[in-house]
């Protein structure tokens, strides 16, 4: 290693084509998934006020935010259905049902917009439950793993015949990635995709996300009996390590930026797809900051999405992802 004065790091740093020329990392948009909350009506734009910008839309509104993605580069949406309450039951079987919320956004992009973009299903049970919980429950309020897993099997084949391309199963029940797979496998869904929400911690940051979805007030108890302790990491590879085992294509960390080192670290691994969820606390910081005058928001997007990609992240989940590629593309 050579020492100043024949070495100057700032060298490179001096303008901007230079600084352009040897940047590391990059991020496109092709590197962002959108995140879209999925509700009731026709020409339905609900505002939500944990989320400031981002709405919940019916079916049509959902199909124009896809070709706008399209038009913008992103090729990927994920789904959140906001499931009406006489349509939630304890044993969530509304995620059963083919023409729920979830399946006819599904069937309306892909014939407004074919394979143009993908579109990533979520599998997990609360927003169905009239409990809040991501599965079935027994008398005493405990989620029940193996009676679960079957009824998520059948949302995720309700998804796959609605012509999702994604199954990203967020329940974090052991076991339900193979029984996933297999099921797709025998139903003759090869090419539909599980990304896994393979270390998902029991965050305080998700707060805005169950009004998003309508569970919050519905919460009976909490999630750290199936969601991971946020003081882990080693259980994190482990469960990683079980999901690619069981036939999960890619995987996810979420939250985002508080468990970057947990990105790291699975990437470092297993070199395998990571992706990165950016989840609605993180969203709602930056927008609290930009409202409150203490940050720029264009420079705090972009910054956090290159901390993903720094960190490995194959992409990110992100409710900035059209402000983003807007952002990207001038």
């Amino acid at each position: 290693m050579t020492s100043y004065p024949l070495t100057r790091l700032r060298r490179t740093r001096a303008t901007a084509w230079s600084r352009a020329l040897h940047r590391e990392v990059l991020v496109t948009p092709a590197d962002l998934i959108w995140p879209l909350f999925v509700t009731e009506g026709q020409g339905v734009e609900d505002p939500i006020a944990s989320l400031p910008g981002v709405s919940r839309w019916s079916v049509d509104g959902i199909v124009a935010r896809a070709k706008e993605a399209v038009s913008l580069g992103i090729p990927c949406l994920a789904l959140f259905p906001n499931t009406q309450p006489d349509r939630r039951s304890e044993d969530g079987k509304e995620a059963l049902n083919p023409d729920n919320l979830m399946c006819r956004a599904i069937r309306a992009i892909k014939d407004a917009c074919g394979d143009d973009i993908g579109v990533l299903t979520d599998v997990a049970l609360d927003p169905y439950t009239s409990h809040g919980q991501d599965g079935l429950i027994d008398d005493a309020g405990y989620v029940l793993n193996d009676a679960t897993v079957e009824v998520l099997v059948g949302q995720s084949l309700n998804q796959a015949a609605a012509g999702a391309d994604v199954i990203a199963p967020s329940d974090m029940m052991d076991g339900r990635i193979g029984a996933i797979r297999e099921a797709l496998e025998e139903a003759g869904h090869a090419n539909v995709q599980i990304m896994s929400y393979a270390a998902k911690y029991a965050s305080a940051f998700y707060g805005p996300f169950r009004d998003a979805v309508g569970s919050s007030g519905l919460l009976k108890g909490n999630k750290k009996t199936y969601q991971m302790d946020p003081g882990n990491a080693e259980e994190a590879l482990r469960e990683v390590e079980m999901d690619l085992a069981e036939g999960a294509d890619s995987v996810m960390v979420k939250p985002g930026l508080p468990y970057l080192d947990i990105a790291v670290r699975v990437k470092q691994a297993f070199g395998v797809p990571v992706f990165a969820y950016q989840v609605s606390g993180e969203y709602a910081m930056i927008e609290a900051a930009v409202a409150a005058g203490a940050a720029d928001r264009d420079a705090m997007v972009l910054e956090t999405l290159l901390a993903f990609k720094r960190a490995g992240c194959s992409g990110v989940l992100t409710y900035h992802a059209a402000h983003a590629a807007r952002l990207m593309g001038k």
